[in-house]
């Protein structure tokens, strides 16, 4: 019962956002912020920048809310606003390389490696990868994005996209292994 009560109140909300009520809107930012900002922050290493990214975002949200459907979940919606966001503030800061999908090698993508990392600590990886690796590491390994659907965001091609992601797994697996090596002694 609750989930459908939430999921009324929550279309009522965005009929009256979409039809500029300043409160429903209010309302519809506090819900869905704290999950936004944390999108941003995947692609954004500075929480500030992170923060800006988000709340043109939301401009965008309020400014395009007449146009959704309710197909699918608003959250979705908003979700995919806030990564094409965040992919546009790193083109206008030019952070982002992509190497050569020549480079790339087709290997076993399993991750055989056991850890006790904290969240924190593989942010801190992430952050640490080259912007076009991380970049498609998130879309791919968190948010669920499909090469091709990648390739089109970014204007690269799927073979590119794939090199990407298996360079910073990689990338991230030599990362992990260093820092259980370095925390818990050499295995």
């Amino acid at each position: 019962m609750k989930v459908i009560q939430l999921h009324k109140n929550e279309t009522k909300l965005i009929q009256r956002a979409a039809k500029n009520n300043r409160e429903a809107q209010h309302v519809l930012y506090e819900l869905h912020a704290p999950k936004m900002l944390s999108v941003c922050r995947y692609y954004i290493k500075d929480v500030h920048k992170a923060e800006e990214v988000m709340l043109n975002g939301f401009f965008k949200v309020f400014k395009y809310i007449k146009t959704f459907k309710g197909k699918g979940s608003f959250e979705g919606w908003i979700r995919r606003i806030m990564v094409r966001e965040a992919i546009s503030f790193l083109r206008q800061q030019k952070h982002i390389e992509f190497a050569s999908e020549d480079d790339f090698l087709e290997q076993d993508y399993t991750n055989n490696i056991k850890t006790n990392i904290e969240v924190a600590e593989i942010q801190q990886l992430i952050d640490s990868l080259r912007e076009g690796y991380k970049m498609v590491f998130i879309m791919y390994a968190i948010e669920g994005y499909k090469h091709h659907e990648i390739a089109e965001l970014l204007n690269i091609s799927e073979g590119t996209s794939k090199s990407q992601l298996f360079k910073a797994r990689q990338m991230l697996q030599a990362k992990i292994k260093e820092l259980n090596n370095s925390s818990y002694g050499a295995n």
